[in-house]
């Protein structure tokens, strides 16, 4: 029976790719059911699964079989543009590479996704501003990237994909352009976002030390999932 606090939801999933003559099974029957609230780690090596589960969630790619229902949406018997309809309604994402457009300030890299999405973006509203200060970014809205660290550039990203009060976060290696003391903070910062304002994560990353982050994290090899553990005491 699924619980009905469930934001994500997939059943017996499959993705085929076929390249000339031969298949490649990217996912093999894959379950997971992620709760409303959730900080889910996903964590395999290259060929793992993880990427195509996490393009699969996000709306990037169709299903070759199976369920996938994130947010209320059936993502596996939606089309294009229901799948775009995901992507501006219910997820936003952080990826590795910060993605900000070099020429406008941190502000308006912000302003640009709330316009996207069809919200005011003359003024931020107050609980953005309280995801700002969170963030440690509140003073730095008016640099443009090339004046930002790699850290300060995350975190507008991290802004960027919450402005628009996604339901799920979904970051993809989102501390792998950092060095340490970056990917820590960076880390520290979504657990935070999850913990205060119960944010729902799913992160996917090859990094086991970062995994822990989450409440939860799930291992993947060879397009199965072979091991989900908790990582509260």
């Amino acid at each position: 029976m699924n619980s009905p606090k469930s934001i994500i939801r997939v059943r017996d999933l499959w993705k085929v790719y076929k390249m000339g003559k031969v298949s490649v099974e990217a996912l093999r029957g894959v379950n997971l059911e992620v709760p409303s609230g959730d900080f889910l780690s996903v964590v395999g090596p290259s060929g793992s699964g993880k990427s195509t589960l996490f393009n699969i969630v996000g709306g990037m790619t169709p299903p070759t079989s199976g369920e996938v229902v994130v947010g209320g949406l059936d993502v596996s018997k939606a089309g294009d543009d229901g799948r775009t309809e995901l992507r501006r309604k219910y997820v936003s994402f952080v990826f590795q590479k910060f993605n900000l457009l070099p020429n406008l300030t941190a502000r308006d890299n912000i302003r640009t996704a709330l316009q996207i999405a069809g919200m005011p973006s003359k003024k931020f509203a107050p609980d953005l501003v309280d995801i700002l200060e969170l963030l440690g970014i509140a003073d730095r809205l008016d640099h443009k990237p090339s004046e930002l660290s790699g850290g300060e550039q995350q975190r507008v990203a991290i802004a960027r994909a919450l402005a628009t009060h996604p339901a799920i976060l979904l970051a993809d290696e989102p501390t792998g352009n950092l060095d340490t003391a970056n990917s820590l903070a960076v880390l520290d910062l979504l657990r935070d976002l999850n913990s205060r304002l119960g944010q729902t994560i799913l992160m996917i990353t090859h990094n086991a030390e970062a995994a822990e982050y989450g409440h939860r994290v799930v291992h993947m090899r060879d397009g199965e999932i072979v091991e989900t553990r908790s990582t509260r005491v």
